[in-house]
């Protein structure tokens, strides 16, 4: 009878562990989940102490870094809130991290650009004041005079006109392929004929006309003025790059120091200096439509406005 009584209180023992670890178990469960999303769900949608209230940016010249601090500004609930300003490149490995370990994080983002192609979960959070704007184009600007001086050199600039997802790609495989984008555009090129001839077309062929193009060193407008640098050199001409930052770029086109530029983002996120130098250049319009600046957020974080997020406590 004792024997039993023992085989008793030891069976009962042992559910109650079994009981407690099933227990223990649910709650860590529950705590990754909520690890995942942010917190408990008294702090659902309030990330900004564990991102310590920090949006994660890339230069300090690039427009989309200028548009983030005027946005922090313009909306209260951001009082308090920082722009890490790196690099394109340090900010794209810290959210190749968090997307790895599904923590949240904010960053500055644009179209094109190949994180959209990689990382499919990408969303902008909605920016109810316009403090980014709505769409964007990118344009072409060429110094005063070039259609005289150089005219095939002009059309060529102003025929010039391509899709988001063009960029993106020659993006995305210098990316993945570790490739210069240089190299990866001028082989675009070669690969999209049917595009292309679209810019060359009435064009007569030079024997080294020289032509300097300026850019911005983002890899949207890399893409971009490499591949019109082929086209270029292809129909004969002697093409220089110059990359610099936004302000001299257009310093540089509006005192005619370069031929043009086709890496000018308007209307929202270079507009402080087109506004300075409009009437010192002239402006072929945009070679690119559909492009896009903002807050971009992985879709796992439980937030979709600006205005959902908190200020500082």
């Amino acid at each position: 009878m004792e024997n039993k009584f023992h085989n008793y209180k030891y069976i009962v023992f042992t559910i109650g562990i079994i009981l407690l670890l099933l227990i223990a178990g649910c709650g860590t469960e529950e705590n990754g989940q909520d690890n995942a999303t942010g917190g408990s769900e008294a702090e659902k949608n309030d990330y900004g102490k564990t991102i310590e209230y920090t949006i994660t940016g890339i230069e300090p010249g690039a427009g989309v870094t200028a548009t983030t601090l005027s946005a922090i500004e313009e909306y209260d609930n951001l009082k308090g809130w920082e722009l890490n300003q790196s690099s394109t490149p340090a900010m794209m490995a810290q959210l190749d991290e968090a997307i790895q370990k599904k923590e949240p994080i904010i960053v500055t983002g644009w179209n094109p650009h190949w994180m959209f192609a990689k990382y499919e979960g990408l969303k902008y959070l909605k920016d109810p004041q316009g403090a980014f704007g709505e769409t964007e184009v990118i344009k072409t600007l060429v110094k005063k005079g070039l259609k005289e001086e150089k005219p095939n050199a002009y059309k060529i600039l102003d025929q010039f006109e391509w899709k988001v997802e063009d960029m993106e790609g020659i993006m995305l495989e210098a990316n993945e392929s570790g490739k210069d984008i240089a190299e990866v555009a001028k082989q675009w090129v070669e690969d999209h004929p049917e595009i292309t001839n679209k810019w060359t077309k009435g064009v007569e062929d030079v024997n080294g006309v020289k032509v300097e193009l300026a850019t911005t060193q983002w890899g949207s407008e890399l893409s971009a003025t490499n591949a019109v640098a082929k086209v270029m050199t292809e129909k004969g001409f002697d093409v220089t790059i110059t990359p610099v930052d936004l302000a001299v770029m257009y310093k540089a086109v509006a005192n005619g120091d370069v031929d043009a530029t086709v890496a000018v983002w308007m209307p929202v996120t270079t507009k402080k200096f087109y506004d300075k130098y409009e009437g010192d250049f002239v402006d072929l319009g945009p070679n690119l439509k559909g492009a896009k600046i903002g807050l971009v957020v992985p879709e796992y974080m439980e937030i979709d406005s600006i205005e959902d997020l908190k200020p500082v406590k």
